[in-house]
């Protein structure tokens, strides 16, 4: 009896930023907990920029089909539903917003071969999403020419808007009071019309895991760069230092975890290939510096490569230029102090071997003309002159000959 009064459940999750695999996989998931626990409703906070067109399909279609009631609630205030947002949230039994957010821009954008498309097809899909939109706008009793004109002229209105013109349910400033405006609300389900109850209802949080959410964040294009540029300065410091091994395992470990980050996005293969000579630049300039060239062609190679890695016009798929830029410049700050201790140790005269010998002041210990013995850092020598030297007078290595020395007599 007393599991029967608390069996009233509302499942609450969180879904934010790019819309895709991960994020699809959450979505179903969590409504396909909610059936099977039997709960009152499932509410899903969004706020999104878009996202890719299938893990959009197939969430829609979870929410078409599901058994019990999906309230997409767009929050907090200032989060945006745009693009396979818009589709999202129109899907759902019960769209709710916040004070402060917007809702639109659903034109749907051509990504994930990297080719450019040609505008017969461009005009193919967006006749196709305006289609689709149209169809969950019918569906769900909302405003369908609104839907049609957020896909065809990108129309995006705010949330007081967005009410007025039947594109959404409610106005909510937080969860409880949406909780509570919901109470008693009727939704349309599979199986026939319910009455939501949600009037003292438990709330079950399920948020992401920590590995979707791992997995979610990496796949910005903007963090996956940037773990493809610490993978390939652990990669060149490994080659250049071999045997370090923690930065050619760390390097490796970022360049794997870009590359499943990539996989999503339209790669340009051309500036893959500029970055990796980019980067083949670097490794010849650090073993063989040639004191600038091949560090500008290469800061020059990374630079145009990583403007063109990504061949979108979507914006949140892009890579921002400020990121791009500080990651050229950190690589040429560090190939800029690289040579400058490179150059030094040129300069610098040797401490080891014969070379490290020459300019060396010693003590005479015998007589030394054509033969005789000094001591010079630390160690007995065979040494001769040209000049006769007295024992006990400074002397200065000249050259190295095998095992003997040739000095002169310190001036003084």
């Amino acid at each position: 009896m007393i599991f029967l009064l608390i069996s009233s459940v509302i499942v609450l999750g969180e879904v934010k930023g790019i819309i895709g695999p991960i994020s699809s996989r959450y979505f179903i998931d969590l409504i396909n907990y909610a059936e099977n626990i039997n709960a009152e409703a499932a509410i899903i906070t969004l706020d999104t920029p878009g996202g890719f067109d299938d893990a959009m399909r197939d969430i829609v279609q979870a929410e078409l089909n599901a058994n019990i009631p999906i309230v997409i609630y767009v929050y907090p205030s200032g989060a945006r539903d745009a693009s396979a947002g818009v589709f999202i949230t129109l899907a759902s039994h019960i769209a709710v917003m916040s004070p402060g957010t917007n809702i639109g821009a659903a034109t749907p954008v051509a990504f994930g071969t990297g080719e450019k498309i040609d505008e017969s097809l461009k005009k193919k899909m967006i006749n196709d999403a305006a289609a689709y939109i149209k169809s969950i706008a019918e569906k769900r009793k909302r405003n369908t020419k609104w839907a049609v004109d957020a896909v065809l002229n990108a129309s995006s209105i705010t949330a007081n808007d967005a009410l007025k013109m039947n594109v959404i349910d409610l106005i909510s400033n937080d969860i409880d009071e949406l909780i509570e405006k919901i109470d008693g609300y009727e939704v349309e389900l599979p199986g026939g019309k319910k009455i939501l109850k949600t009037k003292d209802v438990m709330i079950e949080k399920r948020l992401m895991s920590f590995k979707d959410l791992f997995l979610t964040r990496i796949s910005n294009p903007n963090i996956a760069y940037i773990l493809m540029v610490i993978g390939i300065y652990g990669l060149i410091f490994e080659i250049t230092h071999p045997g370090a091994i923690i930065p050619g395992v760390i390097g490796a470990l970022c360049l794997i975890v870009s590359f499943f980050s990539f996989q999503t996005l339209p790669i340009n293969y051309a500036g893959l290939a500029l970055i990796i000579l980019g980067v083949i630049m670097f490794i010849l300039e650090v073993l063989t510096p040639t004191n600038g060239p091949l560090t500008i062609g290469g800061l020059i190679s990374m630079f145009l490569g990583s403007l063109m890695l990504v061949k979108t016009d979507v914006s949140f798929l892009k890579i921002s230029l400020p990121i791009i830029i500080g990651a050229v410049g950190t690589t040429a700050i560090f190939l800029i102090i690289a040579l400058t201790l490179v150059v030094r140790s040129l300069k610098r005269k040797p401490e080891t071997g014969k070379e490290g010998m020459i300019g060396l002041e010693g003590e005479a210990i015998t007589d030394i003309h054509k033969d005789g013995t000094i001591y010079v850092r630390g160690e007995y020598w065979n040494a001769y002159s040209d000049e006769k030297i007295k024992k006990g007078e400074n002397v200065v290595v000249l050259e190295v000959n095998g095992f003997k020395l040739k000095v002169k007599k310190k001036e003084e």
